[in-house]
């Protein structure tokens, strides 16, 4: 019995048997040959995909040591880049705080030139010749003069550090190079005992040279710096006399004590003015030429013009 295929065969062609069934009959002489069978091998074998070889198997690593960890790496320490900014309304609340404290120190005088005359009194006529009311009011306003000054000082510290921290982000804009210290010290640097007598006078130098203006040449403008050395002479000395005269008032006993401890606070209230006054200018002063700086913009140094 023939398959289907083949039956179809014969129909068409004659040939018998087709070459999916086992033995072919030969055609009949003269008879046309048999087309290729659409599905057989020589169909087929365009996709047929040559044989993959088998992988062979890879033994377990025996006695192997582990890999060794990843070293740790410390985490990168990130600095945030200097942002230019203008520091003049900072500058200005300086300014006004240190008013404020100068104020504060007027007030201190009035205070210890009445305590400088009762404890006068006192010495040159005895505890009878002063009422007892004169002697609580000059301790009240020694009192009074203290806190204020404290407070004044507290708040105005505060205000110029921020203004100080400011212009130093600056310098470093205008002058990534030339900074001996680093920014952080604008605030450590006033807290840090002993450190706190030269390094932030050593800021404000690197500050003052970064912030100089340029000439039309482009050369750096030539500015003097006594204000800043004397801003920082008067407060190294209004700040010993204060805790000197402080530390005299708090541990005097006797009324020749008192006056003497009250006349070195007279001195340092006096020399606190000044100091004020010299710190206001040095604040405006930097700041101006900040700003100036900032407002030229970059300078790109011309080259040099050949010898003829």
């Amino acid at each position: 019995m023939l398959c289907s295929v083949c039956q179809t065969a014969l129909a068409v062609s004659r040939t018998g048997r087709c070459a999916a069934c086992e033995g072919t009959v030969a055609p009949e002489a003269g008879a046309p040959a048999a087309p290729p069978h659409p599905y057989g091998p020589e169909s087929l074998s365009a996709y047929a995909t040559p044989p993959v070889p088998p992988v062979p198997p890879v033994p377990p690593a025996q006695n192997q040591p582990h890999p060794a960890p990843p070293a740790y790496a410390p985490p990168r320490q990130y600095t945030p880049a200097p942002r230019l900014a203008s520091p003049q309304g900072l500058s200005r609340a300086v300014v006004v705080l240190l008013g404020v404290c100068a104020l504060t120190d007027v007030f201190s005088l009035f205070a210890g030139a009445t305590m400088f005359g009762v404890s006068t009194d006192v010495i040159d006529n005895g505890v009878d010749s002063v009422a007892q009311s004169d002697l609580d009011r000059s301790d009240l306003l020694q009192a009074a003069a203290g806190f204020l000054q404290t407070l004044a000082l507290l708040a105005t510290a505060v205000v110029f550090v921020v203004w100080f921290h400011r212009v130093r982000t600056n310098a470093e804009v205008f002058r990534p190079d030339g900074h001996r210290m680093r920014r952080g010290w604008t605030i450590w640097g006033w807290i840090t005992p002993v450190v706190n007598l030269w390094f932030p006078k050593k800021l404000a130098d690197d500050v003052w040279a970064a912030s100089l203006p340029y000439e039309p040449d482009g050369s750096l403008r030539r500015a003097s710096r006594a204000v800043m050395g004397w801003w920082w002479g008067l407060w190294l000395a209004t700040l010993a006399l204060g805790r000197a005269g402080g530390r005299m008032y708090f541990k005097a006993e006797t009324f020749e004590e008192i006056r003497t401890a009250t006349g070195v606070l007279l001195v340092a209230d006096v020399v606190d003015i000044v100091a004020a006054v010299v710190a206001a200018l040095f604040v405006l002063r930097l700041t101006a030429l900040q700003n100036e700086k900032a407002y030229q913009g970059p300078m790109i140094p011309f080259p040099a013009s050949p010898v003829m």
